[in-house]
Formats: structure tokens, C-alpha cells, sequence
């Protein structure tokens, strides 16, 4: 028998329950099925899974979007981390919110415009050649765009934002007192830093560095205006399964190996945040 405030709990609970279902659970579980189902109609079989671990070409294309990833979420730590700092610790109390505004800032702009911004800014003839060919650091202009480098500063302008925003509640929940009796008992700067404040900001460390492997593994947009498509990385991969040879087959296989990925990050994320909290 269910209770009436059960009955008003699943009530409560039950448009985002459907929405879930069917925005989420069905469509997942319909990529699933596609996934055993190759492209000549052959029958149920593990051919899509297994054209990953036979084709170098594609399992490239997740190491380089793991090596790209990777690099844009530690550039995106070394940067943010100082940003948060300055913004919690010495930007007076009464500007923190107009720093903040500004900070995120870039969040209101298309993701779209901001690639192609950056693409101007990074071309040939853009501001950055310019300016290095006018102070004659440079004889002539040099590739920027449609490279590796200029996919990463794409990612990183976005997420070091993500990350400051994350990293700044976890330093504005850290009581003062913590620094006070680091120094009580000897510990310098760096030591109180190290031992005390690092630790304890890492949950916001760990969850704006999981946010930004989780969007930018999974982004088409930037790779493939600041890249160029000169780099094959998984999300450029089940794009070409689908446009160029319309195997759904093994576009599902590839996604269904990419949220795994995801998936081994998250639990990796998620127990050593436990651990740092016990």
C-alpha cells in the first residue's frame, strides 16, 4: 500500500523521472541496439566494437582526444587556480561580484562566434602574426590556426572560466582559521598552502576539471573550426560514420566506447574525492 506522501513523492518526482526516460533512458537504449547491428544487415554481432580495436586510425582518434583533453584540463587547473585565488583573496569584497561578472563574460557569447573569433585572431593575418611580425619577433607569419595548439586555446578560454567559478566557492568556504593555525604552527606560505588550502579545495579542483574532460572529449565545434579537421579526434570520428558513410552502426559503437570513457573518469573522479574527504 503506498502511503499519501509517497504518493505525493512520486508525483513530485515524476515529470523528471519521464522527461529522463524519455530524453535519456530510450534514446541510449535505441543507440545500444543499433550499435549490434552492422550496416550490411548481417545480424546481431559485435563487428562495430571490434572495427574500433582493428582500425589504428580509430583508436588514435581517442588517444588524441584523451592527450587533447588532458592538456586543456591541466593548462586549465595552472591557470585557474591563481585566477580564484586573486578573485577570493585580493580582490576587495565589494568588487568581487563585478570580477565575477566579468569573469564570465566569455559564457554569454556563441560557442560558435567564439571559435571563429579565435580563428581570426590565430590566422595568418590575424592579431596575434601581426603583432609578433610588427615587434619582429617573427620574420613571417607562422601556422597557428587550424592546429592542435590552436584547438586547445579554443578550449581552454572557456573552461578556465568553469574552473574559476568552481575553485572561487571552494575558497570562499574556507574559513581563515585553517591558514591561522597553519601559521600557529610554524607552517610558512607555501607549507600552509600545500598542506592545508590545497587539500581542501580539491572537490573544487576535481569537479570543474571532470566538467571540463566531459565537455571538451565530447566537442565537435572547436576541433573542427580551430583545428582545421587536421586532427582526427573521437567526436570527428562518429560525425564521419554518419555523414560520409551513414554506418549508425558504428557511429554508436564509437559513442557508446566514448561514454565509457567518460564513465571510468567519472568513477575515477568520484572515489578520490572520497578519499580526500574522509
Amino acid at each position: 500500500m503506498i502511503l499519501p506522501q509517497n504518493r505525493v513523492a512520486w508525483a513530485s518526482v515524476s515529470p523528471a523521472l519521464g522527461w529522463t526516460l524519455a530524453f535519456f533512458v530510450l534514446p541510449f537504449a535505441a543507440m545500444v541496439a543499433i550499435s549490434f547491428y552492422p550496416q550490411d544487415g548481417s545480424g546481431p554481432s559485435l563487428v562495430s566494437y571490434a572495427q574500433f580495436f582493428n582500425s589504428p586510425s580509430y583508436y588514435y582518434a581517442l588517444f588524441n582526444s584523451l592527450e587533447v583533453t588532458g592538456l586543456v584540463t591541466v593548462i586549465s587547473i595552472l591557470l585557474a587556480y591563481p585566477f580564484a585565488w586573486i578573485l577570493a583573496d585580493i580582490v576587495p569584497e565589494r568588487w568581487q561580484r563585478l570580477a565575477l561578472t566579468l569573469a564570465v563574460l566569455p559564457f554569454w557569447t556563441s560557442y560558435v562566434v567564439r571559435s571563429y573569433s579565435w580563428l581570426l585572431v590565430l590566422s595568418e593575418k590575424g592579431l596575434v602574426n601581426t603583432t609578433l611580425v610588427d615587434l619582429g619577433i617573427l620574420s613571417a607569419p607562422i601556422q597557428l590556426a587550424n592546429t592542435r595548439g590552436a584547438t586547445i586555446i579554443g578550449f581552454v578560454h572557456f573552461f578556465v572560466m568553469l574552473l574559476t567559478l568552481t575553485i572561487y566557492a571552494n575558497l570562499k568556504q574556507l574559513s581563515p582559521n585553517y591558514r591561522k593555525a597553519a601559521a600557529d604552527l610554524g607552517a610558512g606560505p607555501i607549507r600552509s598552502f600545500i598542506h592545508v588550502v590545497l587539500p581542501l579545495t580539491l572537490p573544487g579542483i576535481m569537479v570543474g576539471a571532470f566538467l571540463t574532460f566531459v565537455l571538451a572529449i565530447g566537442d565537435y565545434i572547436t576541433p573542427q573550426i580551430l583545428g582545421g579537421n587536421n586532427e582526427l579526434l573521437m567526436p570527428q570520428l562518429i560525425m564521419m560514420q554518419i555523414g560520409r558513410r551513414g554506418d549508425f552502426s558504428s557511429a554508436s559503437a564509437l559513442s557508446i566506447i566514448l561514454m565509457v570513457v567518460v564513465t571510468v573518469a567519472y568513477l575515477f573522479c568520484a572515489r578520490w574525492l572520497k578519499i580526500e574527504r574522509t
